[in-house]
């Protein structure tokens, strides 16, 4: 961890207040205007990116199965990717592209449909947040979302017995940094704006049944935790729209 960076010290009551991900938001108000944090005094380094060589240069042109996007260029977003547009979904600013996705949106606002490749998964992932910030519908969106099984099963039995909040502020990604990368797997850091500064949050994206899924976290744990406290975007690749 760079010095640009801290942790937070709130124990599981603030992981339980934050186990959806659009209140990481609301969550990064209360570590900035608290202070709880914990330093660090590391020179700063970002952490590698973890790929497999061959995986990087690969070009593809096959159409992912079910749907009509080519898998196309499989290097890395090192840049911020050309978008067609940036649409509000969700009260969440997010980007569309022709090439990358999302190619099909549900009748529930749910967006899907992204190329098979890195930068494919950079764009979804920026549709997670917008994804679950609805927590009207943030079950039933979980259940298209994340990758079936024991994990996505306790997430759905914590929210049946939560009390969803009908309220949020617009919001929208400022940047991203590829962690670690292979042809079915993108762990993604994403920037979101609070006060003067961001706060991050990391998801990884699966490729499963012929689109990229979130993997969901351990029982107990946040969606998009740890929440890291970044003082500027020196390490991220800046992409935000409106």
């Amino acid at each position: 961890m760079s010095e640009n960076e801290s942790t937070t010290g709130f124990g599981p009551g603030f992981i339980a207040a934050c186990i959806v991900i659009a209140a990481v938001v609301a969550c990064g108000v209360i570590l900035l205007v608290t202070g709880d944090a914990t330093e660090s005094q590391a020179a700063p380094a970002p952490a590698p990116v973890s790929v497999v060589p061959s995986q990087v240069v690969q070009q593809s042109t096959a159409p992912s199965a079910g749907c009509s996007l080519a898998a196309g260029d499989q290097g890395l977003p090192s840049a911020a990717p050309a978008a067609d547009s940036w649409e509000v979904s969700r009260r969440v600013v997010v980007p569309r592209s022709a090439v990358f996705g999302p190619a099909a949106t549900d009748s529930d606002g749910f967006r899907r449909c992204f190329a098979h490749s890195p930068t494919g998964a950079v764009f979804a992932a920026y549709n997670v947040l917008a994804a679950l910030a609805d927590q009207t519908k943030v079950a039933a969106t979980a259940r298209k979302l994340m990758v079936p099984g024991p994990e996505t099963d306790a997430m759905l039995r914590d929210l049946a017995g939560a009390k969803p909040s009908t309220e949020s502020e617009p919001t929208q990604l400022a940047g991203y940094r590829v962690l670690a990368a292979n042809r079915d797997q993108v762990t993604v850091m994403l920037a979101v704006p609070v006060e003067q500064q961001w706060v991050t949050l990391t998801v990884t994206m699966v490729w499963y049944d012929h689109d990229w899924r979130l993997q969901p976290p351990p029982p107990g744990d946040a969606v998009g935790a740890p929440f890291v406290q970044v003082r500027s975007l020196a390490d991220f690749v800046k992409w935000s729209g409106l």
